[in-house]
């Protein structure tokens, strides 16, 4: 499998990278993993559970598992990483995650039992964490993925550019039939060489709509999709002049021609958002397509008395997809009295000037919309950096309470009914302006024809070819 970067580490406690993190998900498995279409909460290491009362939950393990060391896997296993990934000592990125888990405790050697400290909607999505040794929870950093993992694969290798791994015997999963290895290459036209060549069986996400048609011509090859759950949208500083007017935000989506975009430069693989969450989700709130409308957009700009042109930093990432996405939005904008100036930036430097407010504009994804309450990191008042990643500054009363009762409220159709509110006041206010959902796009040679990803692209679907 071909993939865009290395992973920053191999350590589930510490990896929040993309490839990071869906490595990490091959060699462990948490209590609960998530359905690969809806993404609601589902059985992995846990062979159920019940709720005992809104603030009790009581889970039962299963007892065919072993890690990769032949270890046990035991209710021990579970206190001991719940209460690691919590420890100031571990500094665990993930701390936040269990936040509001007020105590583990076992119930005999078949379940555990987690006591809230307050109510908490996400808890089971929360469970999803991977479960390490008990020995080995509170170690420090493994980043060459030497901790012992309950996941489908083991590495056997890993060095700059490529990790092996190896079928786990006693895994959460099945043993895979294959061997797995992740190979980097960062340039676009390698890859599709490394592709045509038989060099690779896999790439996801990684080759630009225009040069699938050829991959999809050459033998061996198939080019796939699935409707994906994760959002592409444009951030705006609000504390940087008429960006403040949400007139000038509604402008600045009205100006663009997403239809356009996502026809021509996705070759139909993304779809125009409505809002913010995917129609693949089960929180999505079905709203139509946001308009494209540049005389909408010049009368917004003029009725917030906006200066003319407005100039503005556009920030996107130096990828050539999605330069070329931000040009496009720039000669739109340009249309309607906004000269928004392109500027591509290595993603470190990008969120380095995200998080310190230098920016007025930046072309951003969400790249794993698992749970709709990751979006309080993004928009509640709480958690402008360097307390989280609310980049645009918002602070919008209204929308931080929707968020909290989105967090607190545990019945889904209760959640659904919120997160629609908050959408509501999403499109009105557009603090983050929504521009399209992705499709999962995998490249496969005939070996791993079968392959399909999950809706948020993680690859556990590795570990079930034939």
């Amino acid at each position: 499998m071909l993939i865009a970067n290395d992973p920053e580490t191999l350590d589930p406690r510490y990896a929040t990278d993309a490839v990071g993190l869906r490595v990490t998900r091959l060699l462990h498995a948490g209590l609960v993993r998530l359905d690969p279409d809806t993404l609601a909460p589902m059985p992995y290491l846990a062979k159920g559970w019940r709720w005992v009362d809104p603030l009790t939950l009581r889970v039962e393990l299963r007892d065919d598992v072993r890690f990769h060391s032949g270890a046990p896997f035991t209710v021990r296993d579970v206190v001991a990483t719940l209460h690691a990934f919590a420890s100031p000592r571990v500094a665990s990125r993930h701390a936040s995650v269990v936040d509001a888990i007020g105590r583990v405790d076992t119930d005999g050697d078949a379940a555990v039992i987690v006591h809230l400290a307050h109510p908490h909607a996400t808890l089971l999505t929360d469970l999803e964490l991977p479960i390490l040794r008990t020995d080995q929870a509170n170690t420090p950093p493994a980043p060459d993925g030497s901790l012992d993992g309950l996941g489908p694969y083991v590495v056997t290798s890993a060095e700059s550019g490529a990790i092996a791994l190896a079928p786990a015997d006693h895994g959460a999963l099945p043993k895979p039939a294959h061997a797995l290895v992740l190979r980097t290459v960062h340039d676009e036209n390698a890859r599709a060489l490394r592709l045509e060549s038989g060099r690779a069986d896999v790439a996801q996400n990684l080759v630009s709509p225009t040069l699938l048609p050829a991959l999809a011509a050459q033998r061996g090859l198939a080019v796939t999709s699935r409707a994906g759950a994760n959002l592409t949208y444009i951030v705006a500083e609000e504390e940087r002049g008429p960006l403040g007017d949400a007139r000038v935000r509604r402008a600045i989506s009205a100006a663009i021609d997403r239809g356009l975009l996502c026809a021509t430069l996705f070759a139909a693989h993304a779809h125009p958002a409505g809002g913010l969450v995917a129609p693949t989700h089960w929180a999505h709130a079905d709203l139509p397509p946001l308009p494209f409308d540049p005389a909408a957009a010049r009368g917004l700009l003029a009725e917030a008395a906006a200066p003319r042109p407005l100039r503005l930093t556009l920030l996107t990432s130096t990828e050539r997809l999605r330069g070329d996405v931000a040009r496009v939005v720039s000669q739109e904008l340009a249309d309607v009295g906004i000269a928004a100036e392109v500027v591509p930036l290595e993603l470190g430097t990008m969120i380095a000037r995200l998080n310190a407010g230098d920016f007025d504009l930046a072309i951003l994804a969400l790249p794993e919309m698992t749970e709709p309450n990751v979006l309080r990191r993004f928009l509640h008042s709480a958690f402008v950096p360097p307390a989280g990643a609310n980049r645009g500054r918002v602070r919008d009363p209204e929308l931080d309470r929707l968020l909290d009762d989105g967090a607190h409220v545990s019945d889904p159709g209760d959640r659904r009914a919120i997160y629609a509110r908050m959408e509501a006041v999403e499109n009105s206010a557009m603090h983050v302006i929504p521009l399209w959902y992705e499709d999962q796009v995998v490249v496969t040679s005939e070996a791993a024809r079968a392959f399909v990803p999950s809706a948020e692209g993680r690859w556990l679907g590795l570990a079930q070819l034939p």
